[in-house]
């Protein structure tokens, strides 16, 4: 087992038994709060896991940020990592051709494209991101982007209520 994965068994182990409770009540939240009858209250989406492999992914049905809790059973599971590309379907344009690099590393919970805008970044420059990532990340590239992930997602989710 690399460090990179027994990075990613122990955070995402320790991040789930940290962030049970919270699990719990967006579940319920979800539920309770008008999930559509029969859909439940997890999304489910085909992705592109290591070199290629179909997987699917579950989130919750929230367009919070807490709807990527799930992901964590993901990481513990070996589909994905805590760090790594975005996860995209496995028909996308940015799975083929010289983008077929990012399928050689796990997509991650989060990662350069997460905390360097996200949604507001052209798809050009989230594959290069990307594709940075892959071709030079390290543990340390890894606990730099983590520390920054919270951050970016609060200061997104600050200027969305603003």
């Amino acid at each position: 087992m690399t460090a990179k994965r027994t990075f990613d068994v122990v955070g995402g182990l320790a991040l789930l038994v940290a962030l049970s409770p919270f699990l719990a009540a967006v579940a319920l939240s979800v539920a309770l709060g008008g999930a559509t009858p029969g859909r439940g209250v997890l999304r489910r989406r085909t992705v592109a896991g290591l070199g290629g492999r179909p997987f699917t992914m579950l989130t919750f049905r929230t367009k919070s940020p807490l709807a990527a809790l799930p992901l964590l059973l993901h990481v513990v599971g070996g589909r994905m990592s805590l760090v790594g590309p975005c996860p995209l379907t496995p028909g996308h344009r940015e799975c083929a051709g010289e983008g077929r690099r990012r399928l050689s590393v796990r997509p991650g919970l989060t990662g350069p494209w997460q905390i360097s805008g996200r949604s507001d970044l052209p798809w050009e420059e989230r594959e290069l991101l990307d594709l940075h990532y892959v071709d030079h990340h390290w543990l340390g590239m890894d606990l730099a982007i983590l520390a920054r992930t919270l951050p970016a997602v609060r200061r997104r989710r600050a200027a969305r209520f603003a």
